[in-house]
């Protein structure tokens, strides 16, 4: 029988694995969440660097155009192995197509097969579609919306970036239709993906995730159940306090202890701690992502980034770059660890973190207590 502390030291062995290639380290997290706020990294630069040896921020956006991975929708916005990403396409429309709509689909995709590698500026020039109002309630180039639109349903893929902006080619010509099974077998893909990546899961965060596909894969929405009952049929569980705990069938628990613990400032979405309910049964303390939050309404910060000892998490960080050097403001949930071993081991996370970054560094202690 496991304990918490076992189901602790096990979410973090498995998703801390040892640095690896980039190619290698997306393809054994098989799917990484991908967010364009940079404070001080955007959080796929921040989850990788951990996983990936001599990691520097923007090193997946350069080295994306020679990867066999794929920008797209998921559960999230982020970076998939381009054989798992096939699995999700094509996409039904999010509403309804019309007559125009369709017209405009066509041509810009013509449009795009003829001239290879397009940027939207490029294509707006062109077409000079007009303004949208969009789902931010602002407006955009409607040439622009009609891309992102064509890259969701998998009409377009993104070729690379140019200045932050994503350019866009047309994919291959999809396979034919597959019939129900196969896209059931696919279906237990996926959901098998998440759960390499995020277990161990208690039972409602996994019907929960699993059912997020249904935004990017509404055709699929109807089949989520059945999937989750498969899910749960197959995997490897245990009943701890009243949770039923669930792990990939093939693969047993670590309980191994690290002689000497490391110090880690995590970004916002990793496995650790983007299932915020995971999160509090296994750490007692509820984070919270708050770049989104009204500044008055914030307990941790803007950009409040998990600050891992050994296998807890026992507070937060806010990093920040003013004047080309690394500013860090801790945080913690009870009171700073007086370990020897935590003043070195921060010292040599903000290290890393100086080199990821190519700054300088300080530190100051921002609060003893939570809120």
């Amino acid at each position: 029988m496991l304990s918490l502390d076992q189901l602790r030291q096990d979410a973090v062995h498995r998703t801390l694995f040892p640095r690896t290639t980039l190619a290698q380290a997306v393809e054994r997290l098989g799917f990484v969440q991908a967010d364009p706020i940079r404070a001080p990294a955007r959080a796929q630069d921040l989850t990788l660097r951990h996983r990936v040896e001599d990691y520097r921020a923007g090193d997946l956006e350069r080295a994306y155009p020679s990867l066999d991975v794929e920008e797209g929708y998921f559960v999230n916005y982020g970076f998939m192995p381009r054989a798992r990403y096939a699995l999700l396409l094509p996409r039904a429309p999010r509403s309804r197509v019309g007559p125009l709509a369709k017209r405009r689909v066509d041509a810009l995709l013509a449009y795009v097969r003829e001239h290879g590698v397009v940027h939207p500026r490029d294509v707006d020039a062109y077409f000079a579609h007009g303004r949208v109002r969009n789902y931010w309630g602002g407006t955009s180039s409607a040439t622009t919306h009609l891309l992102e639109s064509m890259h969701y349903r998998g009409l377009l893929r993104v070729v690379d970036r140019e200045r932050g902006i994503r350019r866009y080619a047309a994919p291959p010509l999809p396979d034919a239709p597959v019939d129900a099974r196969t896209r059931r077998a696919q279906l237990d893909v996926l959901v098998d993906l998440l759960m390499r990546k995020y277990a161990p899961l208690p039972g409602p965060s996994l019907s929960a995730l699993v059912h997020r596909i249904r935004y990017r894969t509404p055709a699929r929405a109807g089949e989520l159940r059945a999937a989750v009952t498969r899910a749960k049929e197959r995997m490897r569980t245990l009943r701890l306090d009243g949770v039923s705990w669930y792990w990939p069938d093939d693969e047993a628990p670590s309980t191994r202890v690290d002689d000497a613990p490391r110090v880690r400032l995590l970004p916002p979405f990793p496995p650790l701690v983007w299932d915020r309910r995971r999160f509090e049964l296994l750490w007692g303390w509820a984070y919270r992502f708050e770049a989104y939050t009204p500044a008055p309404k914030r307990k941790l910060g803007y950009y409040a980034l998990p600050l891992l000892f050994g296998d807890a998490v026992i507070g937060w960080a806010n990093v920040t770059v003013p004047d080309g050097r690394l500013d860090c403001r801790l945080g913690f949930v009870a009171v700073r660890p007086r370990d020897r071993r935590f003043k070195h081991g921060l010292e040599l996370e903000l290290a890393r973190m100086e080199r990821f970054l190519g700054v300088g560094a300080s530190t100051e202690d921002a609060s003893e207590t939570e809120g």
